[in-house]
C-alpha cells in the first residue's frame, strides 16, 4: 500500500533534498485521484456552505488517526529524537505540496476564479469540473496540513482526544495557523524567501477566525483564500507551487512551535511532581505563585492543570476546596504550610520551577519565592 503524503519515510537519506522523486509524484497523484473521489460525493452547497470542510475532517482524520500513534514512529525511527522526526516530516509534507501545486497550476484560469462564487450555476446534484480543479488542490493541502499537525502532536507525545471537539478545534486551529494572522507577524515568516512574505501575509490576512469555531465558517474561508494564489501571477514560478510550499512549511513550525512547548510543559510538570513528598500542599504553593501578579498566562493554565491531573492520578489527591477557590489568600497557604508535616526543602524549588514556566519570574514571583524559602529555612532551623 502506498505511503500517504504524511506517512514515514525510513530513509532519512530520502527526504534531505528539496528535488521531488518519481515515488514522490506517485503517492501525490494517488492521494489526488484518492480526493477527486470525495470531492464528486460533495454537492454545491457542501462547497458554497463550507460544510465540504467538516467531511474532509473525518475523511482526512478518520483511518490515519487509528494508525498513527507513537508506536508506529517508534517502529520506524527508532532512537531517532523527536525533533529530528518532526524536521523530516515537515521537508515531506512541502515537498509533497508544491509537487500538488504544481499538478493543479495547469488548469487555473480565469474561469476557475470567476466560477467559484457562483458555481457557474450548477444543478444542485454535480459540481462544475472547474471548482472540482480547485477542490482539489484546497483540500489535499488542508489534508496534509492536518495529518502533519497531528503527527507533531504524536511525536512530541501532546495527548490528543479527536473525539473531543475541543482537541479537534485545537488541532484545526494549530494546523491552519487560526489565530488573528498571529503567525505572520511572528518570527516564523523568516523562514520563506522574502519575495514571497508579501504574498503569505496576504494569504493569512482578511478572517479573524480565532473567535469563528464554526466549521462551515473555516471551509469557506479556505476556499476563498485559494483565490489569492490563483489569481496573482508570480513571473517565472506558478504562485500555486510557492504558496503550497511555503504555506505549508509556516504549518509545520507552527505546529512544531506549538506542541513542542506544550511537551515541555507537560515534562515540567511530571518533574515537579516526581518524587513529591506533599503533593496537596505543592498544588497550593503552585497556584499562590502563578497568580502573585494577578495574570495567568497560557503556559501557566497548562502547567496547573497537568500538575492536579498528574496529583490525582498518582497520589490519589482531588481538592475540591482549592477547586472552588477564586482569590487565594497567602494567610491560607502559610497555614497549609506551617500545619505540614516532613521536610519542606522541596517546595521552594517547586515554586521556582511554576515561576519559570513562562519565562523568567517577574518581581510578584519572585517575592512569593522568597518568603517560602524564608519560611521552610525557619521551620527547618526549629
Amino acid at each position: 500500500m502506498p505511503e500517504t503524503p504524511t506517512e514515514a519515510v525510513d530513509d532519512f537519506d530520502t527526504v534531505d533534498s528539496d528535488e521531488p522523486t518519481d515515488a514522490d509524484r506517485k503517492v501525490v497523484e494517488d492521494e489526488r485521484a484518492e480526493l477527486r473521489e470525495f470531492i464528486k460525493r460533495l454537492s454545491p452547497d457542501d462547497i458554497k456552505s463550507g460544510g465540504w470542510f467538516t467531511k474532509l475532517i473525518a475523511h482526512a482524520l478518520g483511518s490515519y488517526t487509528d494508525k498513527v500513534n507513537w508506536q508506529y514512529f517508534q517502529e520506524r525511527y527508532q532512537g531517532v529524537p523527536a525533533d529530528a522526526i518532526v524536521d523530516q516530516r515537515i521537508k515531506i509534507a512541502t515537498r509533497y505540496a508544491a509537487l500538488e501545486g504544481g499538478l493543479s497550476a495547469s488548469a487555473y484560469s480565469a474561469a476557475v476564479i470567476t466560477t467559484m462564487g457562483s458555481l457557474g450555476g450548477s444543478s444542485p446534484a454535480t459540481v462544475p469540473a472547474a471548482i472540482a480543479t480547485v477542490m482539489v488542490d484546497v483540500a489535499f493541502v488542508t489534508q496534509l496540513q492536518l495529518r502533519l499537525a497531528y503527527d507533531v502532536a504524536v511525536l512530541y507525545r501532546v495527548p490528543l482526544d479527536l473525539s473531543d471537539p475541543e482537541d479537534t478545534w485545537k488541532l484545526i486551529r494549530v494546523a491552519l495557523t487560526i489565530k488573528s494572522g498571529e503567525l505572520v507577524r511572528g518570527g516564523v515568516t523568516r523562514a520563506v524567501p522574502a519575495i514571497v512574505r508579501p504574498l503569505i501575509k496576504r494569504y493569512y490576512s482578511g478572517a479573524v477566525l480565532a473567535a469563528a469555531k464554526g466549521l462551515p465558517f473555516v471551509g469557506k474561508f479556505l476556499l476563498q483564500r485559494s483565490v489569492i494564489k490563483i489569481g496573482i501571477p508570480l513571473v517565472g514560478v506558478p504562485l500555486s507551487v510557492v504558496m503550497n510550499r511555503y504555506s505549508t512549511l509556516l504549518a509545520g513550525r507552527h505546529a512544531q512551535a506549538v506542541f513542542r512547548n506544550e511537551a515541555r510543559v507537560i515534562e515540567l510538570a511530571e518533574n515537579t511532581i516526581k518524587g513529591s513528598q506533599h503533593p496537596q500542599l505543592m498544588l497550593w504553593v503552585a497556584w499562590l505563585v502563578i497568580m502573585a501578579d494577578g495574570k495567568i498566562t497560557d503556559d501557566e493554565t497548562l502547567l496547573f492543570r497537568n500538575l492536579v491531573s498528574l496529583v490525582r492520578d498518582h497520589h490519589q489527591v482531588v481538592d475540591e476546596e482549592l477547586a472552588r477557590l477564586v482569590d487565594i489568600d497567602p494567610a491560607e497557604v502559610w497555614r497549609r504550610l506551617d500545619n505540614e508535616q516532613g521536610d519542606l526543602s522541596e517546595i521552594p524549588g517547586i515554586a521556582e520551577r511554576v515561576a519559570s514556566v513562562d519565562g523568567a519570574p517577574n518581581k510578584f514571583e519572585n517575592a512569593v519565592i522568597a518568603e517560602l524559602r524564608d519560611r521552610c529555612k525557619s521551620r527547618a532551623s526549629h
